[in-house]
């Protein structure tokens, strides 16, 4: 799939790099000239130029997007962008810093599919959001320890197995678990996985994306859904 990522500052970076090792493609926009010479040393398409500039937008070319994340530090540049981009078919992330404002943003901002604080909980979450999947950041632990709390579908590979069968990557720990329509609590091996359970689970940021194929699996939400 194809995102648009608005903003090419540290957690417009880490969201492209969580999507690009996710197998997606990413183009960013980005007005600094600094910020653009760094992500085009990475690789990533940029473009260059003001995203509250509807002609910047739609060079991205929009329509062929899947979605499109607002992450710059200007809030009334990522509402522009999520605004513009809703009217051609993107689900749209808004990023808001002030939590006082959230109110005021989901009230003229209807239309957004996801309103994200990614300073507190991370990039993880911003890609979450973009992507609309089964899985939900929790908390940073430290710069690279993640708390996720995934939760498992259809597509998922351990679906009918037990937890004692659940074999996690390296620098991944199951926490908690909980049967679907329950909260989590203390994980039993003998419970079997099913549609709707979920995992809390501990991990490298760098693994998250291999926890997420074990008990999510390929499945994604359908463009344009919430």
């Amino acid at each position: 799939m194809r995102f648009v990522i608005v903003g090419a500052g540290r957690v417009g970076l880490r969201t492209a790099r969580a999507l690009e090792d996710s197998g997606h493609d990413v183009v960013l926009i980005e007005r600094d000239p600094t910020k653009v010479d760094r992500a085009n040393t990475e690789g990533y398409e940029v473009i260059e130029g003001d995203a509250s500039d509807e002609q910047v937008l739609l060079s991205a070319d929009l329509d062929d997007a899947e979605a499109l994340g607002a992450l710059t530090g200007d809030l009334s540049t990522n509402f522009v962008a999520c605004m513009v981009a809703k009217h051609h078919g993107c689900r749209t992330v808004l990023r808001i810093d002030e939590d006082y404002r959230e109110s005021i943003y989901r009230r003229y901002a209807s239309d957004v599919d996801e309103v994200i604080y990614p300073e507190r909980l991370g990039a993880i979450v911003a890609k979450n959001a973009l992507l609309g999947g089964n899985i939900r950041a929790v908390a940073d632990i430290a710069q690279n320890l993640q708390l996720v709390e995934f939760t498992v579908t259809t597509d998922s590979p351990i679906q009918g197995y037990t937890l004692s069968e659940l074999e996690l990557p390296a620098d991944s720990e199951l926490l908690a678990f909980g049967k679907k329509g329950s909260s989590l609590s203390i994980p039993d091996e003998d419970v079997p996985l099913e549609a709707g359970d979920s995992l809390a689970i501990l991990a490298d940021f760098e693994k998250l994306d291999d926890v997420r194929q074990i008990i999510v699996g390929d499945a994604v939400a359908p463009r344009g859904g919430a």
